[in-house]
């Protein structure tokens, strides 16, 4: 019986003794050799990572049967896939979208909730069942202006009660029975105000370490169970070195929580 998706995920971190989800933001090159620096990234950095994120910076300029090449190089080093699609639009469209990438292979994918359930992320989630796939929720982005939305305070008519958005976000990530909650590292206080919600439910799973100023320690004390870094491997002169450095850091941190 296939794993689902969180499942599968603990079960590499475990296995590499890692919580790193190395993201493969790789700046646009030709696209040869972009693939052929997405494989190099790959193989140097699998002994340090427990899963690998895909983003627009790689499925633009390469065709998705160039991508599925990508994602079998992954599964042989026993790495599960996401797609960071941030899906989020009509059921008919996020159908197709969602098809188009499971059938390439990808693991999981990412759903923005502000579409809603009906006729919208229901089709999403249909869809990852089909596949066996797992759908993980935003709840909180990692750059200055997710503030602007995600904070926005919500009254609930029928309850007459007030939520931030965000708050919000993560009870529907439970609800509809996601994968997982993305919550960026650049604000520690509202993983730990989403941890509260979502401890041994779903796991949260925090973007913007480094580069975007979100710091590890942060991130892991206040409950974040999986670290997302892109640009501070795959622009490093050696992202092995990169990717086994943080690796470390991300150990002497759970030891003095």
């Amino acid at each position: 019986m296939k794993l689902k998706f969180k499942e599968a995920l603990k079960k590499s971190s475990i296995e590499k003794n890692s919580k790193i989800i190395l993201a493969l933001d790789i700046p646009a090159e030709e696209p040869k050799k972009l693939f052929s620096k997405a494989i190099k990234i790959i193989r140097e950095t699998q002994k340090h990572i427990c899963a690998v994120k895909f983003n627009r910076h790689l499925i633009i300029p390469l065709d998705l049967k160039t991508i599925n090449k990508l994602i079998e190089e992954t599964a042989a080093f026993n790495l599960p896939t996401i797609m960071d699609c941030k899906i989020g639009d009509i059921g008919n469209t996020n159908k197709i979208i969602a098809e188009y990438y499971f059938k390439a292979g990808f693991n999981a994918l990412t759903a923005n909730p502000i579409v809603g359930w009906s006729n919208a992320l229901d089709i999403v989630f249909e869809t990852a069942k089909k596949f066996d796939g797992g759908i993980l929720l935003l709840a909180y982005m990692s750059h200055s202006g997710a503030k602007e939305h995600f904070e926005a305070l919500i009254l609930n008519r029928e309850t007459g009660t007030i939520k931030p958005q965000y708050l919000i976000f993560a009870e529907k990530a439970i609800n509809w029975g996601a994968d997982g909650v993305i919550v960026g590292a650049t604000k520690p206080d509202k993983i730990k105000e989403i941890k509260a919600l979502v401890e041994d439910v779903l796991p949260i799973i925090s973007p913007g370490v480094g580069v975007q100023g979100g710091r590890i320690e942060e991130a892991l004390a206040a409950g974040a169970d999986y670290i997302i870094v892109g640009r501070s491997i795959v622009l490093a002169k050696k992202p092995s070195e990169a990717a086994e450095k943080l690796k470390h850091t991300i150990t002497n941190a759970l030891k003095s929580l």
